[in-house]
């Protein structure tokens, strides 16, 4: 049992660390703006696919993450984290999976605001933000670890 101090003041103390480099806060600005580009076309397709052909609102959001989680992995892949960049495939099958499980929190959060009364398009974008930093994290630590 002594050793779990320890391990969390380590833990601590590399968060410490990373949190005090600029090259982590630009890498979270560049991924914040890949994100509003993905934030954009998300809702502009979900709010065609929902609005403009009369799709279910599951149906338009998972073509819209489809298309998103595409453009994000690209520019995130090319700009954000350029520097470690490995196999194409590997980080796009990691990129893609922690996608999937913001996805699936994303489905979660939207069917819940949709239930309580919310617009679809509006509760498409509440949970497009709040699943955020599960993706920055999963990319930052997995799908573009070095």
């Amino acid at each position: 049992m002594a050793e779990r101090p320890s391990v969390v003041l380590a833990a601590r103390a590399r968060a410490v660390r990373a949190l005090r480099r600029p090259a982590n806060w630009m890498q979270l600005a560049k991924f914040a703006t890949v994100g509003a580009t993905g934030y954009a076309v998300n809702l502009a397709v979900y709010t065609a696919l929902l609005r403009g052909a009369g799709w279910h609102y599951i149906y338009a959001a998972t073509v819209s993450f489809l298309v998103a989680v595409t453009n994000n992995y690209l520019w995130n892949r090319l700009w954000t984290f350029r520097d470690q960049r490995g196999h194409v495939g590997f980080q796009g099958l990691r990129f893609f999976t922690v996608a999937v499980v913001a996805y699936g929190a994303n489905l979660g959060i939207l069917s819940a605001l949709i239930a309580l009364g919310m617009d679809k398009v509006a509760a498409q974008a509440i949970a497009i933000v709040l699943v955020t930093p599960l993706n920055f994290i999963g990319n930052k630590l997995w799908s573009f670890a070095r």
